[in-house]
């Protein structure tokens, strides 16, 4: 028997370069594998996450454009996805945490 058809080739990891002002985010614990932002001002912009659940991403991106870093905290910060300890709105708080 050919076990050929059978062997596993390794994936190369996901390199996505950043913008020159945008922030890259992994997530742990989401559906979402990216969350790539930028602060201006003090501001959110420019959201956008890969992977998830596509609407519902692309409304909170939505929501969340020019708002203030303090009022997404006071927002999403803490919000769970069914089962899970997090969602991807929690992730990106964390995110933000980061570069805050």
């Amino acid at each position: 028997m050919d076990n050929s058809l059978f062997q596993i080739e390794p994936l190369a990891p996901l390199t996505i370069p950043a913008d020159d002002d945008t922030e890259l985010f992994v997530p742990k614990g989401v559906c979402a594998k990216l969350i790539r932002f930028a602060v201006e001002d003090n501001c959110l912009t420019r959201v956008s996450f890969t992977g998830g659940c596509d609407g519902n991403l692309k409304a909170i991106s939505a929501l969340v454009e020019g708002m203030p870093v303090e009022q997404v905290f006071k927002t999403l910060k803490g919000l769970t996805c069914g089962k899970k300890s997090t969602s991807c709105a929690d992730q990106l708080c964390k995110g933000l945490g980061r570069v805050s």
